[in-house]
């Protein structure tokens, strides 16, 4: 019966972090890239207006720390925080977190090669100065600002393979594998919500 339990608490929930809600519900009003969760999502609709937002004020994150980011890299960023603050199907890799803004993360999602692969495609002509995106940033005017010497470069010599900057760049949130979308064995950034949720199966998978 133990088991059950554990299983079912992996399943279609939330984590407890700064702007998720309590459980996931229908949200009519996704907005852009979230709308793929409008029908069970975590996330509100302002948090979906936010994520498409250059600096928003759900982290106060500034993607163009070393100059404007491309747009076609830039969808990718929107992409993953709506997969982080919309999906109910990250339960299996729902982690402790010890810092002020949240009780739980996500470590080691299975993301499918082809999401990691165009990530880092449309993305390796952007420019960082950083590996870790979580932290290390120099905050005092209260957006993220690239530490002093940290040189700004290209993001294909920062993360030389798509599994560096899947794996690296949110502190292993992600897990690089050659699992192909469809396989239910790896989630999905994007889908056709026309077709379902994808990510239901995987979740159901690792629990």
């Amino acid at each position: 019966a133990t088991a059950a339990v554990t299983r079912d608490s992996l399943l279609n929930v939330c984590m407890d972090a700064k702007h998720h809600k309590t459980e996931p519900g229908p949200e009519g009003e996704l907005y852009g890239q979230c709308v793929l969760w409008k029908d069970n999502a975590c996330c509100t609709a302002n948090t979906s207006v936010e994520a498409h937002q250059d600096q928003s004020y759900l982290y106060n994150f500034n993607w163009d720390h070393c100059g404007a980011m491309p747009e076609k890299c830039k969808r990718h960023f929107i992409q993953d925080t709506c997969l982080y603050e919309c999906s109910p199907n990250l339960g299996p890799w729902i982690d402790q977190a010890d810092t002020s803004w949240r009780k739980e993360r996500i470590r080691d999602v299975p993301l499918c090669k082809e999401d990691c692969e165009q990530w880092w495609e449309d993305c390796q002509d952007a420019v960082t100065c950083k590996v870790n995106w979580h932290k290390g940033w120099n905050w005092t005017t209260g957006t993220n600002q690239c530490p002093k010497g940290a040189m700004c470069q290209k993001f294909k010599y920062v993360f030389p393979t798509a599994a560096a900057l899947c794996e690296q760049i949110w502190s292993g949130s992600y897990r690089y594998t050659s699992y192909h979308r469809g396989s239910g064995r790896c989630i999905q950034m994007w889908f056709d919500p026309a077709q379902g949720n994808p990510n239901v199966a995987v979740a159901q998978y690792y629990a």
